[in-house]
């Protein structure tokens, strides 16, 4: 899988952080690692272990430990500090850098940058951010649309009507994030965030209309940047001779980047009202999430221990 990076100069206008030094180059410094490092131990001199990749962190303990050291002895723990080599220093509590930390910035080509924010504000911010910035993607044609609070992305063959579809939610006052291509990031062990390619955000593609921007038509409340996928619904043209799930006594799904998501299969043929019956997947995915399934109540108020074959044969009928 591809490894992705992120610009310095980027993170330092997200976090309008203060550029205390920043190192002229044609190559911008980019940061490969979502992990940070807060540097206590390797002041001291352990450097076993050390990520060159992280971005190190200096707050109230590290400034307070280099300021009740002698003179030399502060130097000293600096520049064997900054000879372990790493992307950049930032300091947090808009702390006071001392002038050694200054000149071991320049000297290495080391960013130096400082933040008002406390140490554990900004720790979590920014792995939260690089958390997103750094996950694994992939894209996937389709669309992404928010729901009664969940994330549906539809996929389906082309011209089966996954953007009809999505502009009559629209309409219906939910919100569009992404048609034609949906950029998944698998932020974290549970989690996948679908997003739009800036360069087409908000745009649709409606056959025997064109191109529409959804949020010029229909306003801002009408779109979102991103969303987490919750569930996956595909479309497809409706086969007669093939059995659908009529009960959903069992969940369904669909493995992205490695994560599970629950998935339905909707028939697609004249007459069906889809943008009812996505907002009703919508509601039905919440309510599964919070324990309840409708399927299995239905059983047992006839009687049926969940599971029973005879009920799951009767579904087919």
């Amino acid at each position: 899988m591809a490894s992705f990076s992120v610009s310095i100069e980027k993170i330092v206008k997200d976090f309008a952080l203060e550029v205390v030094y920043m190192p002229e180059g044609e190559s911008p410094i980019r940061i490969e690692s979502v992990d940070v490092n807060r540097p206590g131990l390797n002041l001291t001199g352990f450097t076993e272990y050390f990520d060159k990749k992280r971005i190190q962190v200096l707050g109230l303990s590290e400034i307070g430990y280099l300021q009740k050291l002698p003179a030399a002895e502060r130097q000293e723990r600096i520049t064997n500090f900054f000879r372990l080599k790493f992307p950049a220093l930032v300091v947090t509590r808009g702390l006071d850098i001392f002038d050694e930390i200054k000149e071991a910035c320049e000297e290495n080509g080391v960013p130096c940058l400082r933040t008002t924010d406390t140490t554990s504000s900004f720790l979590s911010g920014l792995l939260s951010y690089l958390n997103v910035e750094l996950a694994p993607r992939i894209t996937r044609h389709g669309v992404l649309i928010e729901a009664y609070g969940e994330g549906m992305l539809i996929l389906g063959e082309s011209g089966v009507g996954k953007s009809e579809t999505a502009i009559e939610l629209v309409k219906r006052g939910h919100r569009l994030i992404a048609d034609d291509a949906v950029e998944i990031r698998r932020v974290s062990n549970r989690t996948l965030v679908g997003t739009s390619p800036e360069n087409i955000r908000h745009f649709l593609e409606l056959r025997g209309i064109g191109i529409i921007n959804a949020r010029r038509l229909f306003g801002m409340g009408a779109v979102k940047i991103t969303e987490k996928i919750d569930m996956i619904v595909k479309l497809e043209i409706w086969d007669p001779d093939k059995v659908y799930d009529r009960m959903g006594m069992e969940n369904e799904y669909a493995t992205i980047l490695g994560i599970q998501v629950p998935s339905l299969t909707i028939p697609v043929k004249p007459g069906r009202n889809l943008a009812v019956i996505l907002e009703v997947a919508a509601m039905n995915n919440r309510q599964k999430k919070m324990g309840y399934n409708a399927a299995q109540e239905l059983m047992q108020n006839l009687g049926m221990p969940v599971g029973n074959t005879d009920v799951q044969n009767w579904a087919l009928y």
